[in-house]
């Protein structure tokens, strides 16, 4: 394979903002309308995410890396690199910081879900934020799929 790196950047790219869309815009919304239990949708789609993030971590890592050792210094005058960047920080602070606010609001809810508790109000804005999250880094995940060339 004459060009691994860019050909695994392709791939990432692939998994990483396919997996974000599929799993956001389609899975979970799939779920929630079919499934009674809505308590039961919003864990299973929660373990997506999860997973989700994990990919995403991993992928960005090396999109920023296989840049900054593809192009050095030139990396940072591409919309590729800054886009994957801010992706994987945002992915980041979505896993590590929005979500174990939303998981900690859960479980003080319980016994009840935590749309019929207390909590409702302040777990239905994190929600929105982590929703504004997640749209920014899909929209900046069409910035990756156009701009994948070597240029």
């Amino acid at each position: 394979m004459k060009n691994l790196p860019q050909q695994l950047s392709r791939i990432a790219v692939t998994l990483w903002v396919g997996g974000m869309w599929a799993i956001g815009y389609i899975t979970a919304p799939v779920l929630f309308s079919s499934l009674g239990d809505k308590q039961l949708a919003g864990n299973l789609a929660g373990n997506m995410f999860t997973v989700m993030a994990y990919v995403g971590i991993a992928c960005g890592l090396y999109l920023v890396i296989q840049r900054l050792a593809g192009f050095g210094a030139a990396a940072f005058k591409q919309a590729f690199f800054w886009a994957a960047l801010v992706m994987l920080l945002l992915t980041l602070a979505a896993h590590f910081g929005i979500q174990p606010i939303m998981e900690s609001l859960k479980q003080q809810a319980m016994p009840k879900a935590v749309m019929e508790s207390i909590f409702h109000d302040r777990f239905a804005r994190w929600h929105g934020i982590s929703s504004i999250v997640y749209l920014i880094e899909s929209l900046l995940g069409l910035v990756l799929v156009f701009k994948q060339a070597n240029k």
